[in-house]
């Protein structure tokens, strides 16, 4: 089994930039199809972004397209979420999530996925 951490959460004012970062450890990551979701109050989990093992395909929520860059470094086994432009709608606790993959395989539904991190707080003022 792998055993994620996300870290880069906190606090910051609409418009501004946050990075996300997920460690992973355990099963070969470098053979694991990435997600981020994410839990508003009171929100279903939803999905954000998610990657394949080789980086070469990646899928974003409408929402974020050319605002959120998901991204990987299989030699650090990282996964990154670069946010830019953060809306108060992007308040919630982010999740990555990860699944043994095909190399350009990726899901967005979080219930293909089966190893998860504890989630890393974002909150967005205005």
């Amino acid at each position: 089994q792998v055993q994620l951490v996300e870290s880069g959460g906190g606090l910051v004012q609409v418009g501004g930039s946050l990075r996300l970062s997920c460690a992973a450890s355990g099963r070969a990551f470098s053979r694991a199809a990435m997600g981020w979701f994410r839990q508003g109050p009171g929100k279903e989990r939803e999905f954000v972004a998610a990657i394949s093992w080789s980086g070469s395909n990646t899928r974003y929520a409408d929402s974020q397209k050319g605002r959120f860059t998901i991204s990987r470094d299989n030699a650090k086994n990282t996964v990154y979420l670069q946010m830019n432009s953060l809306k108060p709608e992007d308040t919630a606790v982010y999740y990555c999530a990860a699944q043994n993959a095909g190399p350009s395989e990726l899901w967005v539904s979080y219930r293909n996925y089966d190893a998860w991190g504890q989630g890393t707080q974002v909150t967005v003022s205005s």
